[in-house]
C-alpha cells in the first residue's frame, strides 16, 4: 500500500509543482518556496534541533506557548518552525523573528523529506493538531525520531477516511507516536484508527493557552484613541469571498442606528485586497486602506485592513468581532483572539473547523451565531445600544478560556522526557 501511495505523490508531483509555480506568477508569497518544498535550502541548525509544525496561521499561533515553555526547558536547543502557507510562514516570522529557523514543510516526496530531516536532524517532531503524510511519518519512525501530535483532533467523519490511511503508517502510528489529544472523544478515535492506546492522552487544545502580545494590545488601543476614540467599532477578521458583501451591507444598516459606527474589515488572503478595494470603491463606500498609511477620519466609515499580521491588534480596537469565514462554508477561523480580548463575537453557522470552541463561546453567551446581514446588523447594534451588555458577554468567553488552559503544561510533560534523552 505504501508503495502504491509513493508511486501516486511522484505522479502527482509534476501538477503540483506546476500549481506552485502558477501560484507565483501573481502571489509574491508564493516565490522562492519551491526549493525547500523540495528539501533543499532548508536550514541547518548548528545541533539536533527541535521541529514544530504548523500548517498555517491558526496552528503556528497556537505553536508559540508550547515553543516558549520548551524553550525555557531547553535553552539553546535550535527550534525549526515549519509551514504549508504564506500567511503561516509571515505570522512565524512575526512570532518568533530570527529566534528559530523557518522553512516551509517539504513534499511528502521520499527524497524532499529525506533531504529535509538530513539538514534539520531533529530530535522530535511535534506536528500541531492532525496532519497525516505518510512518507514522512514512515521517514521518523524509520529514523527513531519521537513524534507528537499535539492538540490532536479526529472528527466523526474523518475517522473513515483515516482508517483507510492507517496502513500507509501503521507501524509508525502504533509505535513511533504520542497523540496528545484535544478531547477523550478525539482519543477515542485516534485509538480506533489504530493508535496505541498506552500513547494516547487527552491533553486539551493548546490553542486555549495562547497569549496575545502586550505590544500587539497596546497598539490596538492606541489606533483606538487616535481615530475612533467616541465612535463605536466592529471588527470583521479574515473575511472570504461572498463575505464582504454581506458584512458591507450590514454595516450599512447598523450605520442607519449608529451614523457614527466604523467598520475594520480584514480580508483573509493578500492576493483578494486589491478586488476587495474595487469592491468598496464599487459600492461608494469612504474607506482608508492600512497599506496607504492613512488613518481613517471622521469622514471613513470603513478601515481597510490590506496589510498581513495585524489581525490581532485590531482585534484590540473593537467592541465587537465577527470572525469570518463562517458565513460561507469554509469552517471560520479562530474565536480565539477576540475571546482572549474579551470581545463579545459573532460568526456563521459554518464553524466546522473547530465547532467544540464555538459550541463553547456559544454556550456561554460570549457568541452569537448569524445567518444573514440583517441578523448580523442586529446583533452588532444590540451591543452598541447596551456596551455594558457587550463587555460582559466577551467577559464570559474570556474566562471559558481561562479555564480551559493548561494543555501546554501537559504537552511538555510528554516532549520533555524525549527531549532528554541523549541526542
Amino acid at each position: 500500500m505504501r508503495l502504491v501511495y509513493v508511486l501516486l505523490i511522484y505522479l502527482l508531483a509534476p501538477v503540483v509543482i506546476a500549481m506552485e509555480a502558477w501560484k507565483a506568477l501573481w502571489n509574491p508569497e508564493y516565490r522562492g518556496r519551491l526549493g525547500q518544498r523540495m528539501g533543499f535550502d532548508c536550514p541547518e541548525p548548528p545541533g539536533p534541533s527541535l521541529w514544530v509544525h504548523g500548517v498555517s496561521v491558526g496552528e503556528v499561533q497556537a505553536s508559540a506557548a508550547l515553543i516558549q515553555s520548551l524553550r525555557k526547558e531547553f535553552p539553546g536547543l535550535p527550534v525549526v518552525v515549519t509551514t504549508v502557507t504564506p500567511t503561516g510562514a509571515q505570522r512565524a516570522r512575526a512570532l518568533f523573528g530570527d529566534t528559530v529557523f523557518h522553512c516551509y514543510l517539504p513534499y511528502d516526496l521520499p527524497g524532499a523529506v529525506r533531504r529535509f530531516l538530513d539538514r534539520t536532524r531533529p530530535r522530535v517532531a511535534i506536528i500541531m493538531e492532525t496532519e497525516i503524510w505518510p512518507t514522512l511519518y514512515h521517514a521518523l519512525g524509520s529514523r527513531g525520531i519521537p513524534l507528537v501530535m499535539a492538540s490532536a483532533r479526529v472528527s466523526t467523519r474523518s475517522v473513515d477516511r483515516y482508517r483507510r490511511l492507517a496502513s500507509l503508517f501503521r507501524k509508525t502510528l502504533s509505535h513511533g507516536i504520542l497523540i496528545g489529544a484535544q478531547t477523550a472523544a478525539d482519543a477515542e478515535r485516534f485509538r480506533i484508527i489504530g493508535a496505541a492506546p498506552d500513547r494516547v492522552r487527552v491533553t486539551g487544545n493548546v490553542k486555549y493557552d495562547m497569549e496575545i502580545p502586550a505590544a500587539s494590545v497596546e497598539a490596538g488601543r492606541a489606533f483606538r484613541a487616535r481615530v475612533a476614540a467616541h465612535r463605536p467599532v466592529w471588527i470583521a477578521g479574515s473575511t472570504h469571498e461572498g463575505e464582504e458583501d454581506a458584512v458591507l451591507a450590514a454595516h450599512a444598516i447598523v450605520r442607519e442606528r449608529h451614523p457614527e459606527s466604523l467598520l475594520i474589515l480584514v480580508p483573509r488572503h493578500p492576493q483578494r485586497f486589491e478586488s476587495v478595494r474595487a469592491l468598496l470603491r464599487k459600492r461608494g463606500v469612504e474607506f482608508a486602506s492600512r497599506s496607504s498609511g492613512e488613518e481613517p477620519s471622521a469622514r471613513h466609515t470603513v478601515f481597510l485592513v490590506d496589510t498581513l499580521g495585524e489581525l490581532q491588534m485590531f482585534y484590540a480596537a473593537a467592541d465587537v468581532a465577527f470572525v469570518a469565514g463562517s458565513l460561507v462554508p469554509v469552517g471560520g477561523h479562530s474565536l480565539l483572539e477576540p475571546a482572549v480580548l474579551g470581545l463579545p463575537m459573532l460568526s456563521g453557522p459554518h464553524n466546522h473547523n473547530a465547532q467544540d470552541v464555538a459550541d463553547l463561546f456559544e454556550q456561554c453567551g460570549a457568541l452569537r451565531i448569524v445567518r444573514s446581514k440583517e441578523e448580523l446588523a442586529q446583533k452588532t447594534c444590540d451591543w452598541f445600544d447596551d456596551p455594558a451588555r457587550g463587555r460582559a458577554d466577551g467577559e464570559r468567553g474570556r474566562q471559558a478560556v481561562a479555564q480551559s488552559r493548561g494543555a501546554v503544561t501537559r504537552l511538555v510533560a510528554m516532549v520533555a522526557p524525549l527531549l532528554s534523552r541523549p541526542a
